[in-house]
């Protein structure tokens, strides 16, 4: 068994923090937060701002290659990448690109939280899981290249893998509704389906809650 510590919510931060401060982003962020406010559940939300979404893919120019580099020391390991974009003071939402080098694959995951995953360099494939008493179940696996999205709802379409297929790095780019770097969420064995305590960290920014395990 796992011991789940609770680690209580993270510490409202003195501002909204704009790492990739342009209109593209800024405009991004307020098309969401207009949409929380008047859509009736998640999936309404993640609906609505689907088009926005395909339009940010689809933008070849708005994300820097920095923000495109593997990383290596990441808490996911194999090079893997996650840098952060822009996440509100109040850590509600965030934006960040995932980079998964040729080869790597993250481990068996969930985000705990709503929102759009979509490819924006490169091929993945994507494998979603159920988890199981003692296992884990397949539900979908599916192969998806530059400008295919999905939805994530917890507790459905929340546990996956994402891996690298093609010969270049991919480069996904991640809107959810809240900081994921930095909360405690879990892992999951392949074989035996238990969950661990997991914080995948940013490369570029800090949790600032000084609380580093789990």
């Amino acid at each position: 068994m796992c011991d789940f510590h609770d680690h209580g919510p993270l510490p409202r931060l003195p501002s909204d923090e704009y790492i990739l401060d342009t209109d593209r982003v800024r405009g991004l962020v307020t098309c969401v937060r207009g949409r929380v406010e008047t859509a009736g559940s998640p999936a309404d939300v993640c609906e609505q701002i689907s088009p926005v979404f395909a339009d940010l893919l689809a933008d070849r120019d708005w994300l820097p290659a920095q923000y495109q580099a593997p990383a290596s020391g990441s808490r996911m390991g194999g090079g893997i990448g996650q840098w952060l974009l822009f996440r509100a003071a109040d850590r509600s939402l965030s934006l960040f690109s995932l980079v998964v080098p040729p080869g790597a694959m993250t481990p068996v995951h969930d985000h705990l939280a709503w929102g759009l995953v979509g490819i924006y360099r490169g091929n993945q494939d994507e494998e979603f899981y159920r988890p199981a008493l003692g296992r884990l179940e397949p539900v979908r696996r599916r192969p998806l290249g530059p400008g295919d999205f999905y939805t994530l709802l917890p507790p459905r379409d929340d546990v996956h893998r994402v891996r690298t297929t093609s010969l270049e790095t991919s480069v996904s780019i991640h809107l959810l509704a809240n900081d994921t770097g930095c909360v405690w969420r879990h892992t999951f064995d392949e074989r035996t389906g238990e969950a661990r305590p997991f914080r995948s960290g940013y490369v570029n920014a800090e949790c600032l809650d000084g609380d580093e395990t789990p």
